[in-house]
């Protein structure tokens, strides 16, 4: 099964962090877990880190080429298609980079990791 992470996600699970639940830690670790990190999020983190709201994220932007050698790790850029319905949504949330995570989610029919409830709000399947 093919999983999106949020970027807050993504960096909790890489790090290990208490605050990505253990028992959905545990789900995800199995065999046939695929895992899809969005250029959105990688974006995200860089302009945070760079910004200094972020610096936990910096680590793991450093070790990132690293964690894409990985095979279970699959790079998923930003598309016109997810372009065009993340500008799309009538959804009243402005960040870019959710809108963007939601139309990947949708499109590409993976669910996204996030504790972040706004994605709910416009029908984006989420684990957390």
């Amino acid at each position: 099964m093919k999983f999106l992470f949020d970027s807050h996600a993504l960096v909790w699970f890489l790090k290990g962090d208490e605050r990505f639940p253990r028992l959905l830690r545990r789900r995800l670790e199995s065999e046939d877990t695929q895992f899809v990190i969005s250029a959105a999020c990688v974006w995200e983190m860089a302009t945070k880190v760079r910004r200094g709201k972020w610096p936990e994220a910096g680590p793991v932007l450093d070790n990132l080429t690293a964690v894409l050698a990985s095979s279970i790790y699959t790079p998923l850029p930003i598309s016109i298609e997810h372009a065009r319905v993340a500008g799309l949504f009538a959804w009243r949330h402005q960040d870019p980079f959710d809108r963007i995570l939601a139309a990947q989610s949708q499109i590409e029919t993976i669910t996204l990791v996030t504790a972040d409830p706004v994605f709910r709000d416009f029908g984006t399947a989420v684990m957390w």
